[in-house]
Parts: structure tokens; sequence; C-alpha cells
């Protein structure tokens, strides 16, 4: 099934019969029903919770705690910028709020074009060359303006 595509409770019932046997199965079917949809929608939480023996408030609380989990389907670009200490003291806080003013968007948050989500990352591992950020998998250290303006038109092309 291509990401993104709309919900369908038979295909997140197919994705949890797949690895309820597992050991730890949350995790792996948390990350193919957001392959699946692009998120984890939340009308598939209570049927991960039921199949697994887990509450609800369980479920939810694991989709929220790790960044990578969505509840909206992310753009089709994801920028994350460093707020890491290195980073906030070479100035990240001024290269997001350029981000949120260029986007249109809050951190957290997708472009109305669906084109870019903009997240915050607390290190990239790249704090010798700070403030750094990613855009989809590629990691940009250095991060000044001019860098910013040009991940944002490359995810917009």
């Amino acid at each position: 099934m291509p990401e993104g595509t709309d919900w369908s409770e038979a295909e997140t019932r197919a994705i949890v019969a797949r690895h309820e046997d597992r050991e730890g199965p949350l995790l792996p079917i948390l990350h193919d029903v957001q392959h699946a949809f692009g998120c984890v929608p939340e009308k598939a939480v209570p049927i991960i919770a039921d199949a697994l023996n887990l509450s609800r408030a369980e479920v939810h609380g694991v989709v929220t705690f790790y960044h990578d989990f969505h509840r909206e389907p992310a753009g089709r670009h994801t920028l994350k910028v460093c707020r890491a200490e290195a980073c906030q003291a070479m100035g990240c806080e001024r290269l997001v709020e350029t981000a949120e003013a260029r986007l249109g968007v809050a951190c957290g948050e997708t472009s109305a074009d669906r084109r870019v989500t903009l997240e915050t990352v607390y290190c990239l591992g790249l704090c010798a060359t700070a403030p750094a950020a990613m855009l989809d998998q590629r990691v940009v250290g250095r991060l000044d303006a001019d860098k910013l303006d040009a991940l944002l038109k490359e995810a917009f092309e």
C-alpha cells in the first residue's frame, strides 16, 4: 500500500496480525501503520490497543512520545532543526523563527500545501558544526539563513 493512503480498518488489522505474535510488537505495528497511511490515525489506536491487550492511553502515549510518529500525515519533505545546547549557543532559535515565518507554520506542523513538515530535534550529532538541520535524511551543519533558504527552496522544487 503506498504511503499516505486513506485509513483502512481492515489494513490496520492486517498489520496488527502480522506482528501480534512477536515479542514487543507495538513499535513495529506503529511503524507499519504510519508507513501505510502516512501517520498513525487516531482511529487505529483502539484497534491496536485491543489486539495487544493494552489501554488506548498506553498506545497513545507511545505515539506521542516518539517524535517520528505523526498523528497527521507529514509533508513530502521534513525539515528538522536541532535545538540542542550547542545549536542554541550558535543561534538556532533565530533559524527556527525564520523557518516558521518562511513556511507559515509552527514547529510540529506541516505547510498548507503539504510539501514540508517543520520539526525540531535535540541533537543531530553535528555539535562541532552547529547550528544544524536535516532535510529528509540529509544533514547540514553550519546552518545560516542562506543555507536555510536553500533547503527550503529545495523542498519546494
